[in-house]
């Protein structure tokens, strides 16, 4: 007789019923709640640009970032990350490219205003 597993406290579901989705909105939360904790200032999230968006953006004063965040499920029986599974290497090249286009963009839009420190 199989027992029914209770569901882990993360395992969040978006009102859409998509899981994904919301897994991709609780790494968010995450990595904006990072940015904070050592200093920055979040100053947008899901900025669409006309080629894309951008996860976060975020500034501390001098270094202004843009974010591409990548969200993933750690087993329970696993802690940590695998070699594989190293952030910079799950942003392949051309996303980061893209990236860096969108970043572009948004530098460039004459109707944001730049951060100053």
């Amino acid at each position: 007789m199989a027992t029914e597993r209770p569901s882990p406290p993360h395992d969040h579901v978006a009102p859409t019923g998509d899981p994904r989705r919301a897994l991709g909105r609780l790494g968010e939360e995450l990595a904006a709640a990072h940015l904070r904790r050592i200093g920055f200032r979040i100053l947008g999230r899901n900025v669409r640009t006309r080629h894309g968006e951008i996860d976060l953006i975020a500034f501390d004063g001098r270094t202004l970032v843009f974010a591409e965040v990548k969200t993933r499920r750690v087993g329970e029986h696993r802690r940590g990350i695998r070699a594989d599974q190293d952030p910079l290497t799950a942003l392949g090249q051309r996303q980061r490219a893209r990236l860096r286009r969108l970043a572009a963009v948004w530098l460039g839009d004459g109707r944001r205003s730049r951060p100053t420190a």
